[in-house]
């Protein structure tokens, strides 16, 4: 057996040692959880009644308490494309549960918003909080002490963080999230994208554009390109919380159908009374966390998940930080190149040998716990692809050599010797950085910087040639509490533009640019943010001024402002634009007021419980 790295080993000690006493505090309210009334034995004649008294064929199953019983938490609507399939998800698991003299029933719907459809919209003001609205409403769902299992439907940016911080809160319940899946590839995203540059340049139609998006965004399923959603997924794997190779097959197959009734059939093999009792809480450890945080590294994911995988171990009683990332992303190589930062999508990825390929590599080079309990066996089983055999479901194993060298290489042959997230700090703040779509020359940008409070005036100044030089463009008071930090990805066409131009240009903000975030060099989550904390200080990004010399360095790990020490002391911070109202925002001031910084998950519901916690 390969040792493991030594640098993931020692990451791993001083997350296990920093959270040793959340972490015990967390496990002992598990067990104590399993015993203190969360289970029908517990529950009186007249609460039980209420919780069979709509179910059909399967009320003497539930009434008699002697079958496991599955509590469905789903993230179902038929606006999203990513979550229309599991309309019908609910019926085929009732099915799937009866085959083994199990039942189910759906024990709540969460919302599921789409940053697609929200970008550069006033909507995205609620996306990041939508995240604690749904680990509340799973709490809710599960609250009602009828089940001994859960299956959580979800998908996409928040849905999945969301759905694990709430169902950790029942930890000692064994769970497994089933996806449901990318669409099939439609317009190339690199097509789709040159088409949005163009229209940037004013060079397409407004009809032109929507023609390449909706070409792209076509049918059911996921996005293909690799963003948070298809991070999410990659990571559900990584941690062992899918049945092995769920994350990339399409809806609508055969295939993806019996990935759902084998993940219903196996959450009654892994219950409470059984001899292989693998309860949630026990499934997500310090090793399953540096496990998806080694895979978002080695594949190129997503850094929204440097807000929503601390969230995510906050819930479980275990502390990381972007230090953590930064030494990890060091130490792990790059071994995929999937859209925005190379031509294929999610399907090609799948096809060159997809996440049962990564799994292999990564842990036949020690650079991944294989020590770790999983919903589906080891966490070598999850180096295997699902197939059908006679329409019956079997796994193989992932392929030796990689299907397609420009998508997926082995760690003997990476893209890149290092996973391409970085950790910037200086008298800015702390920020994150990936460089694995960056071109190596613009990981350092050093420029005078152009100040804006919001996205839109980027844009106002980028139409009016105001931009045409080389810049650091500054968006703030884009923090959790200042307006639910949102993602810029409207400034990307623009930002594009002038990077094509030759200028050397770069992004600083305390909002998020992440998922798909590209070529242009983002120095994203800016912490503190400028917006002044509960003690009344501004972070430094409010004593920033338009002229002032900003120096990113993805090299050296920087994001300083060169400014005397003496002026800089001198200044007093900008003042902060008031709170928009509109669409529903008001209703989440609560949410802003109380988020904390975005290192720790930019939450206010885990900052709340962990006061009385």
């Amino acid at each position: 057996m390969t040792d493991l790295n030594p640098v993931i080993a020692k990451v791993t000690d001083r997350i296990i040692a920093r959270s040793a006493p959340r972490r015990a505090a967390y496990l002992e309210l598990m067990d104590r959880q399993r015993e203190a009334g969360t289970n029908r034995g517990n529950l009186s004649c007249g609460n039980l009644a209420h919780g069979f008294a709509a179910s059909g064929e399967d009320k003497p199953a539930i009434r008699s308490g002697a079958e496991m019983n599955i509590g469905i938490v789903t993230s179902y609507n038929d606006m999203l494309s990513a979550h229309q399939p599991y309309g019908r998800y609910p019926e085929q698991i009732k099915l799937f549960a009866r085959e083994i003299g199990a039942t189910a029933q759906v024990a709540g719907g969460v919302p599921a918003m789409c940053d697609g459809v929200t970008q550069g919209q006033a909507g995205m003001d609620l996306s990041l909080f939508s995240r604690d609205n749904i680990a509340q409403g799973t709490v809710i769902a599960l609250s009602h002490a009828m089940f001994e299992s859960a299956l959580l439907l979800g998908i996409c940016d928040k849905i999945v963080p969301g759905l694990l911080i709430g169902a950790l809160r029942f930890g000692h319940l064994p769970q497994i999230l089933i996806p449901a899946g990318p669409m099939p590839s439609g317009l190339a995203n690199k097509e789709k994208q040159r088409v949005r540059q163009l229209y940037a340049e004013g060079k397409a139609t407004r009809d032109e554009l929507l023609e390449a998006e909706a070409a792209s965004y076509h049918g059911a399923g996921t996005c293909t390109f690799y963003g948070t959603a298809n991070s999410n997924q990659m990571m559900m794997e990584l941690m062992g919380l899918h049945i092995p190779g769920s994350a990339f097959t399409n809806p609508g197959t055969k295939l993806r159908q019996e990935l759902t009734r084998a993940a219903t059939h196996r959450i009654a093999e892994i219950g409470w009374d059984g001899d292989d009792y693998r309860p949630l809480a026990r499934c997500i450890d310090e090793k399953a966390i540096v496990n998806a945080a080694i895979g978002l590294l080695a594949t190129g994911g997503s850094t929204n998940h440097a807000i929503h995988l601390p969230a995510i171990a906050r819930a479980a009683g275990i502390v990381i930080d972007w230090q953590d990332f930064d030494e990890l992303s060091h130490a792990v190589p790059l071994l995929a190149r999937v859209y925005p930062n190379g031509a294929g999508d999610v399907n090609n990825f799948h096809a060159a040998g997809g996440i049962g390929y990564v799994v292999r590599e990564l842990l036949g080079a020690g650079l991944l716990h294989g020590d770790v309990l999983t919903v589906g066996g080891t966490m070598a089983d999850y180096a295997a692809e699902p197939v059908l055999v006679n329409d019956e479901l079997h796994w193989q194993a992932a392929p030796a050599e990689s299907r397609d060298d420009t998508m997926l290489r082995p760690v003997s042959a990476p893209f890149s010797p290092d996973g391409g997230m970085r950790l910037l700090a200086g008298n800015l703040g702390r920020a994150i950085i990936k460089t694995s779509a960056v071109a190596e020359d613009r990981w350092t940008i050093e420029a005078p910087c152009r100040i804006f409070d919001d996205q839109n005036q980027v844009l106002a100044a980028f139409k009016a040639g105001e931009l045409d030089r080389d810049v650091v463009v500054v968006v703030r008071f884009q923090g959790p509490r200042a307006n639910g930090m949102p993602e810029l990805h409207k400034l990307t066409p623009a930002l594009g533009v002038l990077q094509d131009k030759g200028f050397r240009v770069a992004l600083l903000t305390d909002g998020r640019m992440s998922g798909a975030s590209g070529k242009v060099p983002a120095v994203i989550h800016l912490s503190p943010e400028a917006l002044p904390g509960p003690d009344g200080v501004s972070g430094p990004l409010a004593y920033l001024q338009d002229g002032d010399i900003v120096r990113v360095c993805a090299v050296n790990g920087e994001a300083v402002a060169l400014v005397d020490a003496a002026e800089w002391a001198s200044r007093t911070p900008a003042a902060a634009p008031p709170p928009a109202v509109g669409v529903g925002r008001e209703l989440f001031a609560l949410f802003r007021h109380h988020a904390d910084e975005a290192e720790k998950g930019g939450s206010a519901v885990l900052a709340a419980m962990e006061m009385v916690v």
